[in-house]
């Protein structure tokens, strides 16, 4: 009961609301096809929301205690995907468990916002010793999944990671630094990246170079987007959706019939919806009574925020296409799950910081 009464209502009321708004799109994007596909995802729903309510009884401490072996648990299934895991669409990134495929990726991007959170909780990323450990225990999974090949969960790896390093103190010169070692870094990327992914870039200049191969994904997707307008075809009543012009509407581009069907309006509900979720994350993590929660907080915020831009940035054709799902929208089990569960780990850092005195860098006035 204590509990129920510390909770962020806010939080909670953002997440049910991208609930709602993600299982009415879902079903006007499958409904003609595989209503099946929309059954399962209420089930993820219902097994996301009991892993969201057990982590808010979890508390921060105990899960400093267990990030690192969960960064290890990880780490192990990214390393049996090359050899035991399935492969869809070209790409070898799932584990085959029985009752569901399991994608080790998605866990791992938790794991190591954990481990980062945890590392950076006691010590300050003032110098090359505090961040080298970090850093190459982000490289190592990153060039893990990168080899899938995934190039999109890899960007939100590296982002992340990123951002909550640079919240840990990192100094604007090693910043600067790593950013023109990233910039130089390019032409030996490009060098690994595979044809497809070469082709993904080429075509985000110009998709009418190959409208029937590498560039239809963003040709179909722009001319739903488009024909949206102000108020939308009325649900259901989209006809790239219905006539299934669109590839992949239920997963990476189901913002296209979104848009298309519920217009301007709907997609502005939808960014009022992710607004308030990262505005309330970014809020309990200022008001977190210790550094670890206040960092994990940034860090899962930072996440969402690359999730959201790449997505909606890649089907309206100014991002290469790279395969990210839109948070809660788009249909998934492994991708839902762990961030209804990221989550319940900000509920929880709520939860503790209710009635507490915030936490403040080392130093400052009020520390």
């Amino acid at each position: 009961m204590r509990v129920l009464k510390s909770l962020d209502w806010v939080l909670l009321a953002s997440i049910c609301s991208l609930a709602v708004l993600g299982m009415v799109t879902l079903y006007a994007a499958v409904h003609q096809g595989n209503p099946d596909l929309w059954q399962k995802q209420g089930i993820f729903w219902g097994a996301g929301f009991l892993v969201f309510g057990a982590l808010c009884f979890v508390p921060l401490r105990l899960l400093g205690l267990v990030c690192w072996p969960m960064y290890g648990m990880a780490l192990l299934l990214l390393l049996l995907v090359p050899l035991i895991g399935d492969v869809h669409m070209g790409a070898r990134r799932w584990l085959d468990l029985g009752v569901m495929n399991l994608q080790p990726s998605e866990i791992m991007k938790w794991a190591l916002m954990f481990m980062l959170a945890n590392w950076f909780a006691t010590r300050e990323a003032r110098g090359w010793v505090e961040i080298l450990a970090p850093v190459l225990l982000t490289v190592l999974p990153a060039a893990l999944i990168i080899m899938q090949p995934d190039l999109g969960t890899t960007l939100v790896l590296l982002f992340a990671a990123t951002a909550l390093i640079i919240a840990a103190g990192l100094p604007w010169r090693l910043l600067g630094i790593a950013v023109v070692a990233g910039l130089a870094s390019l032409p030996l990327l490009w060098h690994f990246m595979h044809d497809y992914q070469k082709q993904r870039v080429l075509t985000l200049l110009d998709p009418q170079s190959d409208p029937l191969g590498a560039g239809y994904h963003v040709i179909q997707s722009t001319i739903a987007i488009g024909s949206g307008g102000l108020l939308g075809k009325g649900f259901l009543h989209g006809t790239q959706a219905r006539l299934h012009f669109l590839p992949e509407q239920h997963t990476d581009f189901i913002f296209s019939v979104l848009a298309e069907e519920g217009g301007f309006i709907a997609v502005a509900l939808l960014l009022s919806f992710y607004a308030l979720l990262i505005f309330r994350i970014l809020w309990i993590g200022h008001r977190a009574h210790s550094r670890f929660g206040s960092l994990l907080c940034i860090g899962i915020a930072a996440m969402f925020i690359l999730y959201i831009t790449v997505n909606i940035g890649m089907v309206s054709g100014i991002f290469p296409v790279v395969g990210l799902p839109l948070p809660f929208i788009s249909y998934g089990g492994s991708a839902l799950v762990t961030m209804l569960g990221a989550t319940g780990l900000v509920m929880r850092v709520a939860i503790e910081s209710r009635g507490q005195i915030p936490w403040q860098r080392p130093g400052s006035p009020l520390a």
